[in-house]
């Protein structure tokens, strides 16, 4: 049984010669919640990107509920991010990133996400395309299909990108809240330039000089 949820020993990272983060160390037991407060382009969504099996550290150890390799960690993180991360496809589609899942799965992680609505209102459902980097959609409406995807996965890590940060204060909560529900139970890496929005139950570190120090 692992002692840790998330894992990160001495990681090092590098875009080119910029290095972005050096010897940077990371503990989250099951069920923690952790946030990362950090200047604009200090690293932060690498870290996430790390811990969703995204990108390989240039040297140090991650590992994510005992796993260490890339398409293992990728099962076991669910990642929701500032930016809009939809395919050119259906609603449905961006949920269940063609896994097959049940109607019943599909609408109740819709129902949690406040999308359920929304999407009966429209003339094709589900089945409705969102547009190229989902130009069709609002902001808020692209971050709860990301929420709802996550809720698809069931995945036990959460890793949050600045979820709410570009949306108007309503839509914002609204999202929040949403993400409230995804996160109840599970180890949560969120990161953010608005420490505000993280929860009281939050652990918080500060991303400086390519390593972690405690707020």
């Amino acid at each position: 049984m692992y002692q840790y949820a998330v894992y990160l020993e001495k990681v090092s990272f590098s875009y080119g010669d910029t290095k972005v983060l050096q010897d940077l160390s990371l503990k989250a037991r099951p069920g923690e919640h952790i946030g990362i407060i950090g200047d604009s382009g200090c690293g932060k969504s690498t870290v996430l990107k790390i811990l969703a099996g995204l990108y390989e550290p240039d040297s140090g150890s991650v590992m994510i509920e005992g796993e260490s390799l890339p398409a293992k960690i990728r099962g076991k993180a669910a990642l929701v991010m500032q930016q809009n991360s939809l395919f050119p496809l259906s609603i449905r589609d961006n949920i269940t990133c063609g896994h097959d899942i049940s109607e019943e799965k599909i609408w109740k992680a819709c129902d949690s996400a406040s999308l359920s609505g929304w999407i009966k209102s429209l003339p094709e459902g589900l089945n409705t395309n969102v547009g190229e980097r989902g130009n069709r959609v609002s902001g808020g409406q692209a971050q709860r299909i990301q929420i709802a995807r996550a809720l698809c996965k069931e995945a036990s890590v959460i890793l949050l990108d600045e979820p709410a940060s570009a949306l108007d204060r309503d839509t914002g909560q609204s999202v929040l809240d949403a993400l409230n529900r995804l996160t109840r139970g599970k180890t949560v890496i969120h990161v953010t330039h608005h420490p505000e929005t993280l929860d009281d139950s939050c652990v918080i570190y500060r991303l400086e000089g390519g390593k972690l120090v405690h707020a």
